[in-house]
């Protein structure tokens, strides 16, 4: 049997985005429009310390280099810190990343670096103070401002921005002008995710997707230069501009081909395996994390799963799978 991970497409996964919590503390209209609600569905508890910490060390042992911690928001975790260290010292996993919405980073900021957390993605909608606290139901904008110039004047370099593009909010050429200075001095990648259509959104997508292909569009205008990426990359087109700091990106997930380079699995909070953000199926794995000596047969499960990992998420065919919203499959 293969003993790394790969798909029947010949695809390999060095990268796992591992949900740790549901919760989120904000409202963004395209995920959590009324505030994180309670699944009476599922009373499972979210993974804790020691299962993740298996989870990970079995992951690297089949080739996984990278992992994404993700939520909801992880941060609202009271043990966050401590499985940021279990990760980082106990797995073998080299790179340990994370995505928030950057609740009260300009008080974390010391800690994430002093974590020796390898990078950061923070969702920041718009740099307009009133349309971010519109769109996140937070005015928390210059503390997560304030929480990235924190971060750099610490010497902590992978910074990433995502806003997801949103028609008639974010998506003018004024907005695209005031990112585009906001790089121009900080080595930062800001990218723009083309709104996705889940299970319970269809009315805001209707009313708010617009094609990514506009900002492709500026950035072609104004001279900026397409870059590609190493293996552990994300989905993200990248751009470059020689008077720039920073980096421009997109993630165009209605593209065509966008699935052919696809290199991560996911990993739900309440411990399933899904193979795609958008696929029908999930196989819970954590009956297998409870002790060590189940590392083996945790490895031939997943293993055996990949077979099943489908060409394409087929999100253009209007299929959104059973992805409710995106804090249920980690986004």
């Amino acid at each position: 049997m293969q003993h790394h991970l790969q798909d029947s497409f010949g695809r390999t996964f060095p990268y796992i985005r591992m949900s740790i919590t549901d919760v989120c503390n904000f409202k963004c209209g395209y995920c959590l429009p009324n505030g994180y609600q309670v699944d009476k569905s599922d009373n499972r508890k979210f993974l804790h310390l020691d299962e993740i910490k298996r989870l990970a060390k079995c992951f690297s042992e089949l080739g996984v280099s990278k992992i994404r911690i993700t939520g909801g928001e992880p941060t609202v975790r009271k043990d966050f810190f401590d499985i940021i260290k279990v990760l980082k010292v106990e797995t073998g996993i080299k790179k340990v990343v994370i995505t928030t919405n950057g609740y009260h980073l300009d008080k974390k900021a010391k800690l994430l670096v002093d974590s020796g957390l390898n990078g950061i993605n923070i969702s920041i909608d718009s740099l307009d103070r009133e349309t971010f606290k519109n769109v996140t139901g937070h005015d928390r904008l210059p503390e997560i401002l304030q929480g990235i110039k924190n971060l750099q004047d610490l010497g902590f370099e992978n910074i990433k921005i995502n806003a997801v593009l949103l028609n008639g909010i974010n998506s003018s050429e004024k907005d695209f002008d005031k990112w585009s200075n906001f790089i121009r001095d900080n080595k930062i990648d800001f990218r723009f995710i083309e709104l996705m259509q889940t299970g319970d959104n269809l009315d805001y997508f209707k009313k708010y997707h617009v094609p990514s292909k506009i900002f492709k569009n500026y950035l072609t205008e104004n001279k900026w230069i397409y870059q590609t990426l190493g293996k552990d990359a994300g989905p993200s087109l990248n751009y470059i501009n020689p008077e720039y700091k920073g980096r421009f990106g997109i993630i165009a997930p209605y593209s065509k081909d966008f699935c052919k380079t696809c290199n991560r699995l996911r990993i739900t909070s309440r411990g399933d395996l899904r193979l795609c953000l958008f696929g029908n199926t999930g196989v819970s794995v954590r009956h297998l994390l409870q002790k060590d000596d189940q590392l083996s047969e945790l490895k031939d499960l997943i293993l055996g799963q990949m077979r099943f990992k489908k060409e394409s998420h087929y999100l253009e065919l209007g299929d959104t799978g059973s992805t409710k919203n995106l804090s249920k499959t980690g986004g």
